[in-house]
């Protein structure tokens, strides 16, 4: 057996070359030890000292048979509690769809910074940059927590540089375009949705979780007071906009307070014709029974049929305030105003998010100047 260096415990090497460290704990007074390997004395001193802070903390002991994906399903139930139910829903799809395929059968406390690598350069293959970044920004955050109870020594992320977010265009319709798929969207029990989408730029959370009560047709108005964040346990959840920007009023075109009038009656005859099966929450925008439109299903359904009969490619709902956003600042709306519409945080996401559109913009600025100094000259 090796000497052990001072301080370092029960540290030895073994007979087939590797390092071995031992603590022993009292468990409702049955004397325990727990063993701990590595290939040097450095790495077993780490885990040593790892145990021996957890001790100290009144924490279980790491332990090196516990996988990531073990690891990151218990995580995930300890962060349900404080996360939005749309917030929980992208970090389990990060979990369950990326990170336990590629990662998920390591040890959690040998996770390595090359081991995250391989992985990222693996779902690059498949994924945007938005979507690595997203899928980073959780291991950072489950690793982060292990550390903090004391399950490894190390954050290995901070290893690995952030994956940088996706900086293509955004994808928009033309004006002819948007004419067509609102010419599609007539006459569907949907049709005033669609007519939202396209004028006033509302987000798919914002349209779903939007009630009659926050929308006044006589002054042309509707506030955006909340967004659908899914169900739990079958009860639809609703909660704030994010951001104060995001809580705004949004000023409605002729064309939207139609299709809205038109929209309200149907609903009042459908409502009349399920009787008490209608589930009443009050929202503009609702199911045959009045419950929550599923985002899902609409994307698939309604809005992939509205697309196919416009005779336009397949594009994220999304797409449509974007729309909104390109058509109101080529027809010169200030992009302050564009951006209060939108409810961004500041302008300077619009700005970000649309710098693509200013470049056009900029020969309607240089006819403005020639008709000014033209008609001085004329003068």
């Amino acid at each position: 057996m090796a000497r052990r260096g001072s301080g370092e415990g029960s540290i030895y090497k073994r007979a087939d070359g590797r390092w071995a460290a031992a603590v022993v704990t009292w468990e409702a007074g049955v004397r325990k030890r727990r063993a701990f390997y590595g290939k040097t004395r450095a790495e077993v001193r780490s885990k040593l000292a790892r145990a021996q802070r957890a001790l100290d903390d009144g924490l279980p002991l790491p332990s090196e048979r516990v996988t990531v994906a073990a690891f990151l399903a218990s995580w995930l139930q300890t962060k349900r509690p404080d996360l939005r139910p749309e917030s929980y829903r992208r970090y389990e799809e990060a979990v369950r769809l990326y990170l336990v395929p590629q990662l998920g059968r390591h040890a959690l406390a040998r996770l390595t910074p090359a081991h995250v690598l391989t992985a990222y350069a693996t779902m690059r293959e498949g994924v945007s940059g938005t979507t690595l970044s997203l899928i980073h920004g959780v291991l950072r955050g489950a690793l982060k927590d292990a550390v903090r109870w004391g399950s490894v020594a190390r954050n290995v992320t901070d290893a690995v540089a952030t994956p940088r977010r996706s900086t293509e265009q955004t994808e928009a319709l033309t004006a002819d375009q948007a004419r067509r798929l609102l010419g599609a969207a007539q006459g569907e029990p949907l049709e005033a949705f669609y007519v939202l989408a396209l004028t006033a730029g509302m987000r798919l959370g914002e349209l779903q979780a939007l009630s009659w009560a926050a929308v006044d047709l006589d002054r042309r108005r509707l506030e955006v007071r909340a967004t659908y964040q899914g169900n739990v346990d079958g009860v639809p959840v609703f909660a704030p906009p994010k951001t104060e920007r995001s809580r705004r009023t949004v000023q409605l075109s002729a064309l939207a307070v139609d299709a809205l009038r038109g929209h309200r009656v149907r609903q009042h005859e459908q409502r009349l014709l399920v009787g008490s099966l209608w589930q009443d929450h009050g929202l503009v925008f609702a199911t045959a029974f009045g419950r929550p439109l599923d985002g899902n299903n609409l994307r698939a359904r309604s809005f992939a049929g509205l697309l196919e009969r416009a005779e336009l490619p397949p594009m994220r709902f999304h797409a449509l305030r974007h729309c909104a956003a390109t058509l109101l600042m080529a027809e010169g709306v200030p992009i302050k105003a564009v951006s209060e519409l939108l409810g961004h945080s500041d302008i300077a996401t619009t700005l970000r998010i649309y710098s693509h559109v200013l470049p056009t913009m900029h020969g309607a600025a240089a006819d403005a100047m020639d008709r000014i100094f033209a008609a001085e000259g004329g003068a």
